[in-house]
């Protein structure tokens, strides 16, 4: 019988042994620590998997991560080399994700939380110098499929977008930016700074001090905003801190943090001009989820290629 394994470390994992049951009939699923044969594993899924989950499996086929970012899986010391890592593409999460993104951007513009502010210590002031999304200027640090998304969403508001990517890219409506220049002209020119790139060994923690001194006053929208919806590791929360204390960044909306969940005593949680959400931005549905790294599955048993398949050497 063909095996899959589930390692989740970070979730209840029988929603999702539930879910490939029905979408693999006579499949056995199974969970790190049950008894199994371990030479009947031919694919695992994984999301923040104990360490050694996925060792001594000789006839693993491939490893699918069940979120977007994939640095999870390459943390783990003893994850089996030339055992094809899958992300996950799928028009569920994209549009989740992008709603984020978008309703953010939003709020910036519109500056909904002044007026909660202003709501809460009742007061009837009206900023009357209301920008339209067309004055405003969206950067977006990573441009993959959810980037490409969000930027297209972005466009249909009205907002300026722009985008940068590691390498030379190309997205139709979309002014691209690459490498370390491409970096200083996007954010030297972003009031709205959105960070939808994976977590690799060239952009951890490079949202700090040095990149905000960077950012436009973006007076418009009480000062640039700083988004972050890619992964906590890409990010210095006392940079991000300082920033805001200082004006230098005028808000920042934080999916997720340097340790997660957020502890109860970081200022984040009651900085007046931060909005904390649980690493929720763009959920992993189990249904949808599922469903993908299913079909993955049956092609790939028919003699079929993988998609989406990460490069090690660039962690996505």
């Amino acid at each position: 019988m063909n095996t899959l394994l589930l390692g989740i470390g970070a979730w209840d994992p029988e929603p999702w042994r539930a879910r490939f049951q029905a979408v693999l009939p006579g499949w056995q699923v199974v969970l790190p620590g049950e008894i199994f044969d371990r030479r009947a594993v031919r694919y695992a899924a994984a999301w923040k998997q104990p360490e050694g989950t996925f060792a001594d499996l000789p006839l693993l086929d491939a490893i699918f991560s069940l979120g977007a970012g994939v640095d999870h899986l390459f943390k783990d010391k003893r994850l089996p080399e030339g055992v094809p890592v899958v992300r996950v593409v799928d028009p569920d999460l994209t549009t989740r994700m992008s709603e984020y993104v978008v309703m953010h951007c939003l709020m910036a513009l519109r500056r909904v939380r002044v007026y909660d502010g202003f709501q809460r210590e009742r007061k009837w002031i009206d900023l009357r110098d209301q920008p339209q999304a067309s004055d405003i200027r969206v950067g977006l640090l990573g441009m993959g499929v959810l980037g490409q998304d969000a930027a297209a969403k972005l466009k249909t508001m009205g907002f300026q977008v722009a985008g940068w990517s590691r390498r030379p890219k190309a997205v139709e409506g979309v002014a691209m930016h690459h490498g370390a220049d491409g970096l200083d002209a996007l954010v030297a020119a972003s009031d709205i700074l959105v960070a939808m790139m994976p977590l690799t060994a060239d952009t951890a923690g490079i949202l700090d001090a040095m990149l905000f001194s960077r950012l436009p006053k973006a007076e418009a929208i009480g000062g640039p905003v700083l988004i972050n919806v890619g992964r906590g590791g890409l990010q210095n929360e006392t940079d991000i801190l300082a920033a805001l204390d200082t004006g230098t960044l005028g808000a920042a909306v934080l999916d997720v943090f340097q340790t997660e969940p957020l502890p109860e005593d970081s200022p984040l949680w009651s900085h007046p001009h931060v909005t904390v959400t649980p690493h929720n931005s763009a959920i992993s549905s189990p249904p949808a989820i599922a469903a993908y790294v299913a079909a993955q599955i049956t092609a790939h048993m028919e003699g079929k290629p993988l998609v989406n398949v990460v490069d090690p050497a660039h962690g996505y």
